[in-house]
């Protein structure tokens, strides 16, 4: 059988154990800071105005924050039987050229 993204998924309790000792802190406190931008800026990738395209940080704890054009609704059903979200995670899109151009900037670990 193959996957057409119309099949409802099942999550079995043990994903859901698993994406919610994943969950990142939402309690992000005053600590958390924006260390740098991970890739070319928009302006670099051509924007215009810079004020209204995707970019990749890298945050002081260690994990990365997105900008991007929220796709949640449009895009749970596409995903295949083995990825699941968490209810308090969004899917995010962003160019191509963002994620390319910021390769050569995120950590091997």
């Amino acid at each position: 059988m193959s996957f057409t993204g119309r099949e409802r998924k099942v999550i079995s309790p043990r994903s859901v154990r698993r994406a919610l000792s994943a969950r990142p802190s939402t309690d992000l406190g005053t600590d958390l800071k924006i260390v740098r931008r991970v890739g070319a800026s928009p302006r670099e990738r051509g924007s215009a105005s810079g004020q209204t395209c995707p970019d990749i940080f890298e945050l002081s704890d260690g994990n990365f924050a997105v900008i991007g054009t929220e796709a949640t609704a449009d895009l749970d059903g596409e995903l295949p039987p083995d990825a699941a979200r968490a209810e308090y995670e969004r899917i995010v899109v962003i160019s191509r050229e963002t994620l390319v151009r910021a390769k050569a900037d995120i950590p091997d670990a």
